[in-house]
């Protein structure tokens, strides 16, 4: 009888040690905590989003592309169709017939970012009479060591891989800049296993699911971006893969991500998102839109907020960092 009661003590105590022990653990990575895949993932989306801001103003700017009736000679007078003034990049158009095109960057620094590589644009079923205005046409982009490197730090991120967008209203930036035909526009963005590499080589696979509208209230191109991405039981995902540390991940819009002409992709003017990391116990709550010291701001049409904001939260403790746009 004493020996069972001697098991039975033990047992307790060895459940209360791992109790223990597991509680030490999780207020040890609450602490440490640095909000890292918070910032990959607003890295990646954000320098994602500036890709296909070039990719809509190229496809926008040349015939055969788009689609539209114009003057052959137009496909060669860069950045003129759509009076936007891209800079950093050329234009291979020499497959254009067919449905091909390439920007290749050159390395120039703009918005404190330097951008190499190249992105490969091909319309899906393009000699069956596909054309980017027409709903429904999908668009195969193509990373060719697309590589971004933010000018003060130094800090980079390298895109490899396939996206599709998909033009699921019709009409382009044409349509909605130029002749206003229409009121708003809306694309998807596609892809899975995106290879992602991070300054110091470390890599992640990243899964983006986005839909894009397009509108221009008070005559400012202002984009809305939400999740429809689904893992699991989750749904509204923008994002899913694998950290840099390996460690499996999603990224769920709670409030939709809005960026203008005037701040670029790189700085939304709103949104949140839900991220959570395999292994914790907290989702990391990102905010945008914030000033430096993490208040929400709503800006006016000509300004641009500080920057964005991450939250976690384990029992009744929070923490927070702040991370300026630019």
């Amino acid at each position: 009888m004493k020996k069972t009661n001697l098991l039975y003590s033990f047992s307790i105590v060895l459940i209360a040690f791992a109790l223990v022990f597991t509680s030490c653990k999780k207020k040890q990575a609450f602490k440490n905590e640095d909000g890292q895949a918070s910032t990959d993932n607003r890295t990646v989306q954000s320098e994602n989003d500036a890709a296909v801001n070039d990719i809509n103003t190229e496809i926008g700017n040349n015939t055969f592309l788009h689609g539209r009736l114009g003057a052959p000679s137009e496909t060669n007078n860069l950045h003129s169709a759509l009076r936007i003034t891209a800079t950093g990049y050329t234009v291979d158009t020499i497959g254009a017939h067919l449905g091909t095109i390439k920007i290749n960057y050159d390395g120039t620094t703009i918005s404190n970012r330097t951008r190499t590589g190249s992105i490969r644009l091909t319309i899906q079923s393009y000699t069956s009479g596909k054309r980017w205005k027409q709903a429904g046409c999908v668009l195969q982009v193509d990373y060719l060591s697309y590589k971004v490197t933010r000018a003060s730090d130094g800090k980079s991120v390298e895109l490899n891989g396939t996206q599709y967008l998909t033009n699921l209203t019709g009409g382009t930036w044409w349509e909605l800049l130029i002749v206003k035909t229409q009121p708003s526009l809306a694309t998807s963005v596609t892809g899975t296993n995106l290879n992602v590499t991070f300054d110091g080589s470390k890599t992640a696979v990243y899964n983006i699911n986005r839909r894009f509208t397009y509108t221009i209230p008070g005559n400012i191109l202002t984009c809305t971006g939400e999740g429809i991405g689904s893992n699991s039981s989750l749904s509204s995902l923008e994002n899913y893969g694998t950290t840099r540390d390996g460690d499996a991940f999603t990224s769920q819009v709670s409030t939709p991500i809005v960026w203008n002409w005037t701040c670029g992709p790189w700085a939304p003017v709103q949104g949140e998102v839900s991220i959570k990391v395999d292994g914790k116990d907290f989702a990391l709550k990102v905010l945008f839109s914030v000033d430096a010291s993490g208040n929400a701001v709503v800006v006016a049409s000509n300004a641009c907020p500080y920057g964005w904001k991450v939250e976690w939260t384990y029992k009744k403790k929070t923490n927070k960092k702040v991370f300026g746009y630019f």
